[in-house]
């Protein structure tokens, strides 16, 4: 029996951006906005609606400012949403649109950083302390991609992510993100690190971002909770997979994970049937398979549940 579990988790919805970045088919504006209202009615409130890139990159996403302006007008502050921006340019566009939360990623594997973003980490760095220095009040999280394991390098030494950690919370950012970019953590490995860097770096709150490129999904989420890490970022149907890492299949499950929390009476503030909802909606609206097991299973109305 595990001792110590905590009584909530945070669920971070990635699927709007992470989700559907991938999906060749443009998702009309209507239909991702239609998702996002399905997702916040299941009780999601931290949830990432887009990206400012460049539509040339990924043309997806073109359309968020207006997915962004639509939200705010309709939910205020009710929740928090937030967006990823590779540069100081997307941060100023996200500002402009009302947003006051971002992501911006650096890969510890600099090999990765350049195939994602073409920079190195000197310039991602750079482009970092401009975005803080331009837009103090923004709120800024780091994606720390291929925390675990490159592509290109293999796996990801414990002290090349602590060292690019180290850079990142010296410019004053305190909120970092460990993500499995292309799926291949195991339980130990998501364990070890996960208390490696709470204990390097106690005044910075850690998120996990997994994927399930191996089935290691649920199983890499526990762990991480069994760590202490208790902010997760999960995506609707299991959509989801970076663009520039060869053979990244879809995030975590939204569903997947928020069942497993719900049976073990761990508290989300995620009503998981309305949850299942917003699955069918995916399925419908967006041309791209579901790998969730949710979205699969036939024993919704299974007593107790």
């Amino acid at each position: 029996m595990f001792k110590n579990l905590p009584s909530q988790i945070e669920v971070v919805e990635v699927g709007p951006r992470d989700g559907f970045q991938n999906v060749k088919t443009f998702i009309p504006t209507q239909d991702k906005l239609a998702i996002i209202d399905s997702l916040i009615a299941a009780g999601i409130t931290e949830i990432e609606i887009g990206s400012f890139v460049s539509p040339k990159a990924i043309p997806q996403m073109a359309d968020t400012k207006e997915i962004c302006q639509t939200i705010l007008k309709k939910y205020g502050e009710t929740i928090n949403p937030s967006v990823l921006i590779p540069n100081l340019r997307g941060a100023q566009l996200a500002w402009e649109a009302g947003i006051r939360d971002i992501e911006y990623v650096i890969s510890v594997s600099e090999t990765h950083n350049k195939a994602n973003i073409n920079q190195t980490h000197e310039h991602s760095l750079a482009e970092l302390a401009k975005i803080l220095d331009t837009l103090p009040k923004m709120a800024v999280r780091v994606g720390l991609a291929t925390a675990f394991a490159c592509p290109f390098e293999g796996w990801t030494r414990y002290d090349q992510v602590i060292s690019l950690a180290s850079e990142i919370t010296s410019l004053g950012v305190n909120k970092l993100a460990l993500s499995d970019t292309i799926g291949v953590a195991t339980p130990d490995k998501v364990h070890d690190l996960s208390l490696i860097m709470q204990k390097a770096f106690p005044a910075s709150t850690f998120a996990l971002h997994l994927h399930d490129t191996r089935g290691m999904g649920l199983a890499n989420t526990m762990a991480g909770i069994l760590a202490g890490i208790r902010i997760h970022e999960t995506s609707i149907g299991g959509l989801g997979g970076c663009p520039f890492a060869p053979g990244a299949a879809g995030n975590t499950s939204t569903e997947d994970v928020i069942n497993m929390l719900s049976t073990m009476n761990i508290s989300t503030g995620v009503e998981w049937k309305k949850l299942l909802e917003t699955t069918e909606l995916v399925r419908n609206k967006v041309d791209a398979s579901l790998s969730s097991h949710m979205a699969k299973a036939k024993i919704y109305n299974w007593p107790n549940m």
